[in-house]
């Protein structure tokens, strides 16, 4: 409620005055970024270092889902994973996979696991000297990563961690309950329309997003009202209503094979993807995985979470936390700073590549002073 005081009126009454005079509460400035490397479906930016630094470690991967904005990594100021990992003295990228369009409709999961995520590893890795790099994946972003990394051992990689990245539908209960019905139909009833329409457009992405907390939803106008004098909370709603705004769309063959490879077939929780009788095996990621999962991540629960570390059998070192928030909060929420953010820093300080031993170099030992003499006149 808000304080029946005359700092908590008060406060109230000077947001609802900034809100309406200055049209927000959130500071969405972008953080300072560059293009290093372009291509279809790709762009990939390294952020600035602050004033008179350089950036230090190794260099730094986000990776966001399919159909959620970039902008995920980089919220607002204060709740900006980016802004963090500058701020720590990070070399900071990202990939951004631009809008999708209903000429995209035949792109497959291949094309990100194979092309997108390899290329901008890669990319990254050159602009940071040859540098192996920490990716980062939230969500759709995290299972691209780890794929790509089993299906292609070269990759400059040094590790991986997985944000509310889910592994097995069945856990999920929005969705467990239909895939009876879409099994037992083969899929036949969702096919036709997901075809029609070239995917998954961007309204339907964003209203399934909402609805996957539709408590929230239908809560919201009184948690707001009841939270009027409290700015960060009304510029935290104000950046999440920005953010569900920019949902892009799912191309349809994509969407095809999330709909029968990911929810019918649950092939992750079974530890491969089966792309066209092409199976990319889990069990060859074999770099250290940090995986994370939500407190109250209904897109993405604990036990979907989970599951990956069952998996991931010869990662050298796997981790598995919980950290406060639902599917966006985990990542970017007020409470990020203290768990998701804290655990990720430890774990890029415990992911520093060694440096190279130096070769000692054989000490030569003094010549004797007659092979001086012997030298000086011969």
């Amino acid at each position: 409620m808000i304080p029946l005081t005359p700092e908590g009126i008060g406060a109230a009454a000077g947001n609802l005055l900034e809100r309406l005079t200055t049209g927000h509460l959130a500071d969405t400035r972008p953080m300072p970024r560059v293009v290093i490397d372009e291509g279809p479906q790709r762009a990939v930016y390294r952020y600035t270092p602050h004033a008179g630094t350089k950036g230090s470690g190794p260099p730094v991967l986000l990776v966001p889902p399919l159909a959620a904005p970039a902008l995920c990594f980089d919220l607002r100021r204060g709740c900006s994973m980016v802004e963090h990992l500058v701020q720590e003295g990070r070399r900071a990228y990202m990939v951004d996979y631009g809008p999708i369009a209903f000429s995209d409709r035949n792109l497959g999961l291949e094309h990100w696991i194979d092309e997108v995520i390899p290329t901008a590893v890669r990319a990254v890795s050159e602009d940071a000297g040859g540098a192996p790099v920490i990716v980062i994946g939230w969500c759709l972003g995290g299972i691209f990563a780890l794929l790509s990394a089993a299906d292609q051992a070269d990759l400059p990689i040094q590790a991986i961690a997985a944000i509310a990245s889910p592994f097995d539908v069945t856990q999920v209960p929005t969705m467990a309950p239909l895939r009876p019905l879409a099994n037992l139909t083969g899929g036949r009833l969702l096919t036709p329309i997901y075809r029609a329409m070239g995917g998954a457009p961007a309204p339907l992405v964003k209203r399934a997003f909402q609805l996957s907390s539709v408590d929230k939803m239908i809560t919201k106008p009184l948690v707001i009202a009841m939270n009027l004098h409290d700015r960060e909370f009304l510029a935290q709603i104000e950046a999440v209503d920005r953010f569900t705004d920019n949902m892009l769309a799912y191309p349809g063959r994509t969407f095809g094979q999330l709909y029968h490879r990911f929810f019918r077939a649950n092939d992750l929780a079974h530890g491969y993807l089966d792309l066209g009788g092409r199976r990319i095996l889990l069990e060859n990621v074999r770099v250290p995985v940090l995986v994370i999962a939500g407190e109250t991540d209904v897109l993405a629960p604990k036990n979907a979470v989970h599951r990956l570390s069952k998996l991931l059998v010869n990662a050298p070192r796997r981790r598995y936390r919980v950290c406060p928030g639902g599917h966006l909060g985990v990542l970017t929420g007020r409470g990020a700073r203290r768990s998701t953010w804290v655990y990720l820093d430890q774990f890029i300080e415990e992911n520093i590549p060694a440096a190279p031993a130096r070769r000692r170099r054989k000490a030569v030992p003094p010549a004797h002073p007659r092979a001086r003499r012997v030298a000086a006149t011969g």
